[in-house]
């Protein structure tokens, strides 16, 4: 693969979204979407992040999208890659690999 690593980031907190219950909290789901991309994609690097939006951030654009789930603009988790949202509150897999392949990321 040519292109460079994309870049994903969760946004989360510790304590789950009132509106998403039942479903796995931000920490579950950025582990559970690391390892289902380390697999659909194996020796195709990315960089995936947990963004705690309760806790300091030094990255101005990332403090902009924070505040924005903070503010209930996107429920959490919210997911971001390459800066394009891709799912928030409770994720599904299809949008995140349909958002990798078209970053060139091929499947095994």
């Amino acid at each position: 693969m040519s292109t460079s690593p994309v870049t994903i980031e969760i946004y989360g907190a510790d304590v789950i979204c009132a509106s998403c219950v039942n479903a796995p909290s931000s920490k579950d789901t950025y582990e559970w979407l690391e390892a289902a991309l380390s697999r659909k994609y194996p020796n195709q690097p990315f960089s995936i992040a947990y963004i705690d939006i309760n806790k300091e951030i030094t990255d101005v654009r990332q403090q902009e999208i924070a505040e924005k789930v903070r503010e209930e603009e996107y429920f959490y988790p919210l997911v971001m890659i390459e800066d394009e949202m891709i799912g928030e509150g409770h994720i599904q897999l299809k949008p995140v690999f349909t958002a990798m392949e078209a970053h060139g990321y091929q499947e095994a």
